[in-house]
């Protein structure tokens, strides 16, 4: 696991002090290893590239593992974030055609995988991974993220440059990239909490989307897609039967599981004590593996979940470790959690804790039960979006004259809160594209609409581009699993997976997620949807493929998300930081963009119960990102 850095120079030179500057910013994510090269080459014309890599070391602790890595029979260098966790069965197989290895690490298997297959390396990677390679013979740079997104790779194209980093700060960080805020990533924000990828709250930062590969040569840069889930969760799809696919699904995560674990060094597991962290922890039970697991407990009895990841740590004799957190703690935590994001979202600071507690205790691995809900069909919007869909297929013959009154009657009648003010939403159409994105809705369109000091509706269309993109991959799919490659695509990939990361790395700790191993969580989506919501059994078909492996009590309780009581924190211990920043937004970066007005009435609503703490949190976030980052509207 790694940060990287890199940047490509077309008749152009790279600066030596940018390159070093620019990786030793990546220092958290890496602190056991640096390294920063600058390869020239003047086929077909003078090009330059400055390649930089913080390392983790993970997998072969030597300097043999060291970044940027050369292939000196190809000349190709690498510089890889992540971990290829099939990579010794790829060994063997090059091994077979004849190629040396000179070290045991994953990143001299990519490297030589792709001087073997090109391109089609990508094909036999199971892992998370950001990695980019010059090619010296082809004289270009290939780059590509894994096929879930759980590693980013960002990147910015200027005139002659192009430069890309596993964090928007340190492209930033260079001097090289405008400090503007991107109208259509704060769109996107606002609306769902968090940037959509490919965009960003930077202009001209992309975000290489997930099962995408980037190829830059001659000064010219594209992308092509090489897998996704939607596609190839369809290319499985064949008459089956129920009790084989439930073994197929075990087989597939105690792979998943069993693969995850290779390491050189301690790997532990966040237990919350519900079903996927607790499937986990079981399936390595099951091996003869003894664990470290880590939870979080709550001072707050209300939200804390200790009596069942201490009955799993109990029932399968884990070294458990409790994570104590008060409202003091995470009053405390926040700045610096903040101070952690790359991109800002709405959540992170739980994962930022407990990130920094396991790596304080000295591991260095950590599994996640990440990606349990979305794969496995976990959340409310399972049962909801779908019904949803209905009454908008029902509602759409009413005339359109009509819908709009309908629909202010219904808000005038009913209490002025989150649920009613999404459903009058529907009810009057507004845009809503498919009532998924309604159901993961941040402000509504009037609210933004609202808040915005002037419309524009070419930011309005690329801010949508991203939703259209997701949607249009699912129109063959049921309705379940429309919603689970929504929620993977959408609320998982930009929110979860991208607080995991920056949290975790905050802090030099790797996380890996098991349950969204592509392969798995293709073999899920190839199931009918109707497996995934019965009545009575939560996630019915994991539990199912565990074949009674948890203990009854785990898998019938009542679900509780992962998250810390904000609802009381914010009106008490946290009220006057948040107060003072929300107030102070009409001051400050966001002055230009957002009314003053507006985001104090936001606050006032909070106050008065009629919204959620989620909002003025996802406020709050952004300005004190906007001013950490020196932004300018």
């Amino acid at each position: 696991m790694c940060g990287i850095f890199g940047m490509v120079a077309r008749n152009a030179r790279v600066a030596p002090e940018v390159l070093e500057r620019a990786t030793l910013s990546l220092a958290h994510r890496g602190p056991d290893d640096s390294g920063t090269v600058i390869v020239r080459d003047s086929t077909p014309e003078p090009v330059e590239i400055g390649l930089g890599s913080l390392r983790l070391a993970i997998l072969d602790l030597s300097s043999l593992g060291h970044q940027p890595m050369q292939d000196v029979e190809t000349g190709n260098w690498i510089v890889f974030n992540g971990e290829i966790y099939n990579f010794r069965e790829i060994r063997q197989t090059l091994e077979r055609d004849g190629i040396r290895f000179r070290s045991y690490s994953d990143t001299e298997v990519l490297l030589k995988a792709y001087g073997r297959w090109g391109e089609a390396c990508l094909e036999k990677l199971r892992g998370m991974f950001a990695f980019a390679i010059w090619d010296a013979q082809r004289h270009r740079l290939f780059a590509a993220r894994d096929a879930m997104g759980i590693k980013p790779l960002y990147y910015y194209k200027s005139e002659t440059h192009l430069l890309f980093a596993s964090e928007v700060r340190t492209l930033l960080g260079t001097g090289m990239v405008p400090r503007r805020l991107d109208g259509a990533g704060l769109r996107n924000y606002l609306e769902f909490g968090s940037c959509y990828d490919p965009l960003t709250l930077v202009e001209g930062v992309v975000n290489l989307r997930p099962g995408y590969a980037l190829i830059w040569e001659r000064g010219s840069a594209r992308e092509q897609v090489y897998w996704d889930l939607g596609t190839a969760s369809r290319s499985t799809l064949h008459s089956i039967d129920r009790k084989k696919s439930e073994e197929e699904v075990y087989a597939a995560l105690d792979e998943s599981v069993r693969m995850q674990m290779v390491s050189d060094v301690p790997v532990g597991v966040f237990l919350s004590g519900g079903i996927d962290s607790s499937a986990i922890v079981g399936i390595l039970a099951r091996g003869g593996a003894t664990v470290d697991t880590f939870s979080i407990v709550f001072r707050e009895s209300d939200y804390s979940e200790a009596e069942y990841s201490r009955r799993i740590a109990k029932e399968f004799a884990t070294h458990h470790h409790e994570i104590t957190v008060s409202q003091f703690d995470a009053l405390e935590a926040i700045p610096y959690a903040v101070a952690a994001m790359d991109l800002p979202t709405m959540d992170g600071l739980n994962t930022y804790l407990v990130s920094r507690q396991t790596r304080a205790a000295g591991i260095k691995v950590a599994l996640s039960g990440l990606g349990g809900d979305e794969v496995f069909g976990g959340y409310a919007s399972f049962w909801t979006v779908p019904r949803m869909e209905r009454f908008q297929r029902r509602w759409g013959h009413l005339p359109g004259v009509l819908r709009g009154p309908a629909a202010g009657l219904f808000a005038a009648l009913t209490p002025n809160n989150d649920q009613n003010r999404k459903l009058a939403a529907l009810m009057r159409g507004d845009g809503i594209l498919h009532p998924y994105f309604l159901s993961r809705m941040l402000f509504t369109e009037q609210q933004r609409q609202a808040m915005f000091t002037r419309q524009d509706a070419k930011l309005e269309e690329r801010a949508n581009a991203a939703i259209k993109h997701a949607l249009e991959q699912t129109r063959t799919l049921d309705a379940v699993n429309r919603v689970s490659y929504l929620e993977s695509r959408c609320y998982m990939l930009n929110t979860l997976l991208r607080d995991a990361d920056v949290m975790s790395m905050a802090h030099g700790l790797e996380l890996r997620v098991p349950l969204i191993d592509h392969r798995l969580a293709q073999l899920a989506m190839s199931l009918p949807g109707e497996w995934k919501i019965e009545d009575g059994t939560p996630k019915p078909l994991l539990v199912n493929a565990l074949a009674g492996a948890l203990p009854r009590e785990v898998v019938t309780r009542t679900k509780r998300g992962f998250t810390l009581p904000f609802e009381h924190w914010l009106k008490d211990e946290m009220r006057a930081e948040v107060e003072k920043t929300l107030m102070e937004i009409g001051s400050g970066p966001l002055a230009k963009v957002l009314k003053a007005e507006a985001v104090k009435q936001v606050w006032k609503a909070f106050l008065e119960g009629r919204t959620s703490w989620s909002r003025p949190w996802a406020l709050y976030v952004l300005e004190r990102w906007c001013r950490l980052q020196s932004m300018e509207a």
